[in-house]
């Protein structure tokens, strides 16, 4: 976490005049964000550009030192042609996996990219044999070929994904990524549910819960957002701090004043009757970096596993003049990018914090400083890989966007990509079977494959997910028929809860399984399936009773709640009051209301169904009640009610 109260103001905006005319101005306390870096202190950078992830620096040295005789062993043989008689084991089969494990540590820069790995290594074959090795190889007949042919089709229909893009229409935009025609991924944004996470505003804290360790500020929505302490920058302390004082050493009241102004970045969407989670710590995401003002850390994501690829890009960002007091974090797309292209992302980024600070100066508190781009943008910043063979889009203009972004990709992250406009008669969605797949997001059962089922039931804070067996028993063995529902559930599950965007604490209710064997398996499979999933992941084993409890990180708000709303009549429950259970409601109030003095009339009007079961069942009711209390009773009967609404007068005339 920095600390800059020592450093100087901005020298690039107002000088010296800065500080004395705005001392608590926001603008001048994140101006000395972004002091440019001291000629005498570029060595400054090794340090920080090797702390990321300090937990797996251990690792990661003996990654490096195994990936280092990796590559050394599969050279020794090429260079020692004496050893080229071995050859004869088993021919060219035997050869082909010895050359993709030995370039196994250069294609780990490759990532995810399966098929160009898979591609390599017939060249080194044909270029380090010599002519008779050709002949020989040539001489198998093609037998050998046939059969080798067959497995890269099957490859690439293992790996290879699809994306969809529909925003024919202006109120929604939906994207859907494919895989073998089944969805795995799904994301949606409507007008009436517009995302803020992402967008960075100025307002001002209206209060201070020292019980909640948090403020409260006002930033321009319709509630308040939540600021805890934690997230509060130093630099917006009233009073100044030692330098490295932890926030817990600190007391909220002390260092945080009411009605401070603050830039502020929305980290969760406001859900329910909560607010939205902001912070004080902004980042600025791009493709191959985020950039954080205000930060002193630098890191490099942990996905990148290759310790050559590592220190190549902390090379490629040493020689990058970003400023001092502006952290960074190398995202896994970096794979394989040219300095070029780090090049202009890092001052695309540093040009959009001078123009979100340029706005600070002259913008009222509170207002929005920097939105988050479209929902098109966002998936091919943080989601798009080599993996995605095809991009489908039904609009032309959409289809610009996505050629826009392929053509600032480095050659190597877009040669296995296509964009197209899609002309056929049927939807988009239709063509490929997708809809009926949506729809299923939005139930609460899940079927399974061999007949079983899931139940998923969120809350606002909790996710019940229940195991059902269903058929999956019928001709099979009791315990082979339980284990294979949940195994089926395991994966479902993880598939769901991408799928749904569900987070917070997740319980899942499996069935029982008697064989630990099974329950280890089972254990084991959502482990295989959830790292697939970009949120923060967390698992406890399979208790007696048969619960796994797995906590998710909530990315953004569920699928749902753009979709859909909460129903007027059951409040959300998924029930109403029965007919009869009604009227006798009903009939309770009217005994009540009659009690009563000086009550001449009562009209009553109620749906239809409610106010024929009083007239056909409870008329004996009714006479009774009017010669008791000496009222006039009226019951109307209206169709356009809904069924649980209701309006009963008592009049005294």
């Amino acid at each position: 976490m920095a600390n800059n109260t020592t450093k100087p103001t901005d020298e690039e905006a107002n000088g010296q005049q800065a500080e004395h005319n705005e001392p608590s101005s926001v603008i001048a306390r994140v101006s000395k964000w972004f002091k440019p870096k001291r000629g005498d202190q570029e060595n400054g950078g090794e340090p920080s550009s090797q702390d990321d992830a300090p937990p797996a620096a251990a690792s990661q040295n003996n990654r490096s030192a195994a990936a280092g005789e990796g590559k050394n062993e599969p050279a020794a043989p090429g260079e020692q042609k004496p050893r080229r008689p071995r050859r004869k084991r088993s021919g060219s089969r035997r050869k082909k996996p010895q050359q993709v494990e030995g370039a196994a540590t250069e294609q780990d820069r490759e990532g995810e990219e399966v098929l160009p790995v898979a591609a390599k290594p017939p060249a080194p074959k044909s270029a380090g044999g010599d002519g008779a090795a050709k002949k020989r190889e040539q001489g198998k007949g093609d037998k050998a070929e046939k059969t080798a042919k067959p497995a890269k089709p099957a490859g690439r229909g293992d790996t290879a994904l699809k994306l969809l893009i529909n925003t024919d229409e202006p109120e929604e935009c939906r994207l859907v990524l494919l895989e073998g025609g089944k969805v795995e991924s799904f994301y949606v944004e409507t007008v009436s549910q517009a995302q803020t996470k992402g967008n960075i505003y100025k307002g001002r804290i209206t209060a201070v819960e020292a019980n909640l360790q948090a403020a409260f500020v006002d930033y321009g929505n319709e509630k308040n957002g939540f600021l805890p302490f934690s997230d509060i920058h130093p630099e917006y302390y009233s009073k100044e701090v030692e330098e490295g004082t932890h926030w817990k050493d600190l007391r909220l009241q002390d260092v945080i004043r009411k009605g401070e102004e603050v830039l502020v970045e929305v980290v969760k969407e406001p859900t329910g009757n909560k607010g939205a989670t902001l912070t004080t710590y902004l980042s600025l995401p791009g493709r191959y970096l985020v950039l954080m003002p205000g930060s002193d850390s630098a890191g490099i994501s942990r996905k990148i596993e290759s310790e050559a690829e590592r220190n190549k890009l902390r090379e490629m960002i040493d020689s990058v003049n970003i400023p001092e007091g502006i952290g960074y974090i190398i995202r896994t797309a970096s794979q394989e990018i040219t300095k070029t292209a780090l090049t202009q992302d890092v001052r695309f980024l540093l040009n959009l914090w001078k123009e979100i600070k340029k706005k600070g100066q002259t913008a009222k508190t509170p207002s929005l400083l920097h939105k988050e781009q479209n929902i098109i943008s966002r998936f091919l910043r943080d989601h798009f890989t080599t993996d995605i063979q095809e991009i489908l889009v039904d609009n032309e203009e959409a289809l610009l966007q996505v050629e826009n972004f392929l053509e600032l990709l480095p050659a190597a992250q877009r040669k296995s990509t296509v964009a197209r406009l899609h002309k056929g008669s049927q939807p988009l969605f239709h063509q490929y079977h997708v809809e009926k797949q949506i729809e299923q997001i939005y139930q609460a059962t899940v079927p399974l494959p061999s007949g079983g089922s899931i139940v998923i039931n969120p809350t606002e804070a909790l996710v019940a997910i229940d195991v059902n067996s269903g058929r999956t028993g019928k001709d099979k063995n009791f315990e082979d028929a339980i284990f294979l529902a949940n195994m089926e559930a395991a994966e479902e599950l993880t598939r769901q809860l991408r799928l749904r965007d569900l987070g917070g604490l997740i319980v899942v209710d499996f069935i029982d399984m008697r064989e630990s064997k099974h329950i280890r398996e089972v254990e084991k499979k959502v482990r295989d399936c959830m790292k697939r999933d970009k949120a923060k992941v967390d698992f406890s084993k399979i208790s007696k009773f048969g619960l796994m409890q797995i906590s998710r990180q909530k990315m953004a708000a569920p699928v749902a709640v753009g979709s859909y709303r909460i129903c007027p009549h059951c409040q959300g429950r998924g029930m109403v009051r029965s007919v009869e259970t009604q009227a006798l409601v009903h009939l309770r109030h009217l005994q009540t209301g009659v009690s009563r003095r000086d009550i001449k009339r009562v009209l009553c009007r109620l749906p239809m169904e409610v106010a024929q079961y009083i007239l056909n069942r409870k008329r004996a009711d009714l006479l009774e009640l009017e010669q008791e209390h000496q009222v006039e009773i009226q019951i109307l009967a209206d169709p356009s009610m809904p069924p649980t609404e209701s309006k009963i007068d008592f009049l005294k005339e």
